[in-house]
């Protein structure tokens, strides 16, 4: 019986997460067709070549028929969501091959770089925890002062300090990073000390806090060690707004991998999107902001599911 209880109350929560996701969504398509459409240039235009090209007015008015392009724009936005429903965001004006197509091909150098920063990132963010929260007043503002430095750190300047150094300067490390694991190093840590400087930031608190509660005490009284109360107890209870902030530095990363992708020369979703801004190509461009924006709201939806994984008093507390 309690069960069912739960699970009728389950369904409404997980039905308006769920409306949430698609509300988030249908805005993010609705804000980049608006854009497309005040952006001063001519699509026809572009997918005949662009202004050197030189095309006459015969062909643009072909490719604006054969595209849509003179169509009313209720018209032209609800076949774009249609499009969207269907999985279909449109053909490159450049590359002349299907938005998904290109994303799929570039996405798993993408996937690779932000992954590995994240679990970098909250390495990171651990270790500094673990070995400074909770310490002396004066290892702890070590500590802290080391994780404002990382966060304030510019993505942009830092790959470029890194590339220098371990790269020109001491030759341990790829130039370009687009090579085996060893070229991955340095994108990532580019991408992972900023944002590990933000994940010890938010948990550092939460653990002092957590270091000074009643289980914890209880746990020193049965004989655990510090470094014991500390992994088993006080960092569980750390971590969750340290997820809370995952879910958007996992769409923030994907975002900021244009930087990072570009410095080191890799390819991914990032050098795709910094070429089609370039080159105009804006089903590329939308299609590309598309899929951040999914992954930005689906990473979130996935860490309140976890919030009752991490701490049990949050699903008694959902009932």
């Amino acid at each position: 019986m309690a069960r069912e209880v739960t699970a009728r109350r389950a369904f409404p929560r997980l039905g308006a997460r769920l409306a949430g996701v698609v509300g988030v969504l249908w805005g993010a398509a609705t804000l980049t067709f608006v854009i497309e459409q005040l952006m001063p240039t001519d699509p026809a235009q572009t997918i005949l070549g662009g202004a050197g090209a030189k095309p006459t007015p015969e062909q643009l008015a072909a490719v604006r028929q054969q595209y849509g392009f003179d169509r009313p724009v209720i018209v032209q936005y609800l076949h774009y969501l249609g499009g969207i429903l269907r999985g279909d965001l449109g053909t490159s004006y450049i590359r002349k091959q299907p938005v998904s197509e290109i994303i799929g091909q570039q996405l798993g150098s993408t996937l690779t770089l932000t992954a590995t920063a994240l679990v970098a990132a909250w390495l990171i963010a651990v270790v500094v925890t673990l070995l400074t929260a909770h310490r002396s007043r004066a290892l702890a503002a070590v500590g802290s002062g080391f994780e404002t430095v990382l966060a304030a750190l510019p993505q942009y300047w830092l790959g470029i300090v890194l590339l220098v150094l371990f790269a020109f300067t001491l030759h341990w490390m790829p130039v370009v990073g687009n090579g085996g694991p060893e070229g991955l190093v340095l994108p990532a840590l580019t991408l992972a000390l900023p944002l590990a400087g933000f994940l010890g930031q938010v948990t550092r608190d939460e653990f002092s806090s957590a270091m000074e509660q009643p289980f914890v005490v209880s746990a020193r009284a049965r004989g655990m060690s510090d470094f014991g109360v500390r992994w088993r107890h006080a960092l569980r209870h750390a971590v969750l707004p340290g997820l809370t902030l995952s879910g958007w530095a996992l769409g923030s990363l994907f975002s900021t991998a244009v930087i990072v992708e570009a410095v080191f020369v890799r390819p991914g979703l990032g050098r795709v999107l910094v070429d089609a801004v370039t080159s105009q190509d804006m089903p590329v461009v939308v299609g590309v902001t598309l899929f951040v924006a999914t992954i930005y709201v689906v990473a979130n939806l996935l860490v309140n599911v976890a919030f009752g994984r991490v701490d049990p008093r949050l699903r008694s507390v959902a009932r």
